[in-house]
């Protein structure tokens, strides 16, 4: 590296995947004021080599080495540290930040190598700190191991006083990466699996500035943007807002006549408003260019009213409605639909689980609606289906209010990240296992098209999809020895010659 280009701050993060690239490192670059330009982005992925990893980091000798935590990056960040620990000749002042380390107990162990920890937001605190320390001068001495995390909160934002960060994705970015987006923070709902529920943090929804935030969103697709990630958790909450922003997007599709897929949206909702009129505008995008993630977790009534799930009225009253509302969502609308169960939530047996499921799938297989997609990597999933289903373990994250649940419905769960549930009162360690294995067979076989949604159906016919698919992934994995890493040739071949029935 040449050493004029080496930059006193060094925000780093471990992401997931490659093309996942990190909006929070780039907004907090973006408002460090006059400092910006002694800042530099230096992102990795978790499949990477260690050394991969901490060379680059090593290489760029930072006085300010800022690291974004979260559930899936928590281990491979203490990893991190302890491999930088052995080799800094001269130590940066380590700041950590992210919604993992905001609620995590003093004495974690990820703490002992950091100097600050930033809960909350951090565009404004994490500036100032960056200024206190420059402008002091000092390094912390190599020899100064063992110290603990000095917590700073950070002020909630007014996000018309920070800087829009859209600007630091690269032209790579944006052809071959998820391009994140936000037009709000915040939730309203108190949902208790989620941090968002924890209201001294995310407090009511707070919207940017629509107009400001379109005219980004017009740059980001004239430097040709791929796939539009909102990060907005409750996107359709507030309808007309929502109507505004689909409505842009569908006259920028329109308008580039010279691509069959000039690039792809992708909305999460709640599947508890879905107005006509929003309907009638998502089934406008054309095929291969909408995908909606939609947040259905449970359809156990009395587990959705326990846990506050969002939309809990009508969840208690009438479950049947929102399956209604995906179904029509399938039929409408060239959409992709990714809707998400948990598994594990307090008082749901299996039993339960597997009719929920049962019937989620009902909603959204329809023989008659398969469609062209797009086929470009980054529109996230090479498809020829239109619908998706995600099934998660419930995770007991720290802070998260769920946990007043674990006495009553004996809740043991793994203590390190990503805290997965491990059995309850309700579901014994050994099925939560094979939901797991199931989850990720269904996500090679169904999700990914190695066989389509209607080719599962016409094999299943009427019968329980979960059971029977269930006793295919037990067979498989007895097959394999594992779920993961799978030739997908061999895996087509094993199920075309032996597995179905």
């Amino acid at each position: 590296m040449d050493y004029l280009s080496v930059k006193d701050i060094v925000l780093t993060t471990i992401n997931a995947k490659w093309i996942h690239p990190s909006l929070a490192l780039r907004l907090l670059k973006a408002n460090l004021g006059s400092l910006e330009d002694r800042c530099e982005i230096l992102e990795f992925n978790l499949r990477q080599m260690l050394a991969e990893k901490t060379q680059p980091l090593l290489d760029a000798k930072p006085r300010i080495l800022g690291i974004s935590v979260s559930i899936w990056n928590h281990l491979a960040t203490i990893e991190l540290l302890k491999e930088l620990e052995k080799s800094w000749l001269l130590k940066p002042f380590v700041v950590l930040g992210g919604p993992e380390v905001s609620h995590l107990p003093q004495d974690a162990e990820i703490f002992k190598y950091a100097d600050y920890v930033i809960r909350g937001e951090g565009e404004t605190a994490f500036r100032q700190l960056c200024e206190e320390i420059l402008s002091s001068g000092n390094y912390i001495n190599r020899a100064d191991t063992q110290r603990p995390g000095k917590h700073i909160t950070g002020s909630q934002i007014k996000l018309n006083e920070i800087k829009s960060a859209y600007h630091l994705y690269t032209d790579e970015d944006l052809q071959k990466k998820l391009i994140y987006v936000e037009s709000c923070r915040g939730c309203p709902f108190d949902c208790e699996f989620c941090l968002s529920s924890v209201k001294e943090e995310s407090g009511a929804v707070r919207d940017f500035d629509i107009d400001q935030f379109l005219a980004q969103m017009e740059l980001l697709i004239r430097r040709g943007a791929k796939t539009f990630k909102f990060l907005d958790r409750s996107f359709n909450i507030n309808i007309p807002r929502s109507l505004q922003i689909i409505e842009f997007f569908l006259e920028k599709i329109n308008n580039y006549s010279r691509f069959p897929v000039p690039f792809v949206v992708h909305f999460e909702m709640i599947p508890s408003n879905f107005p006509p009129e929003l309907i009638e505008a998502l089934a406008r995008f054309p095929p291969g260019t909408l995908r909606l993630e939609i947040g259905i977790q449970t359809l156990n009534a009395e587990t959705a009213s326990l846990i506050n799930l969002c939309g809990g009225k009508e969840r208690r009253d009438d479950p049947q409605k929102l399956l209604e509302t995906l179904s029509a969502l399938r039929k409408k609308t060239n959409a992709i639909i990714h809707a998400d169960l948990i598994a594990g939530l307090p008082g749901e047996s299996l039993e339960s689980f597997g009719e929920g499921f049962d019937r989620l799938w009902l909603a959204l297989c329809d023989t008659n609606t398969t469609k062209a997609v797009c086929k470009d990597e980054a529109a996230v999933t090479v498809k020829v289906t239109g619908a998706e289903i995600q099934l998660g373990i419930l995770k007991l994250l720290p802070g998260a209010p769920v946990t007043r649940h674990i006495e009553k419905y004996k809740m043991h769960f793994d203590e390190t990240p990503p805290y997965e549930i491990k059995e309850t009162s309700s579901v014994c360690a050994d099925d939560l296992s094979r939901i797991k294995n199931f989850a990720r067979f269904w996500e090679l076989i169904v999700n990914r098209g190695l066989l389509p949604d209607w080719k599962v159906k016409e094999m299943f016919g009427k019968e329980s999809v979960f059971r029977k698919f269930m006793t295919l992934s037990d067979k498989l994995l007895a097959y394999f020895g594992k779920n993961w890493g799978i030739d997908k040739n061999e895996l087509n071949v094993k199920l075309k010659n032996d597995f179905l029935f």
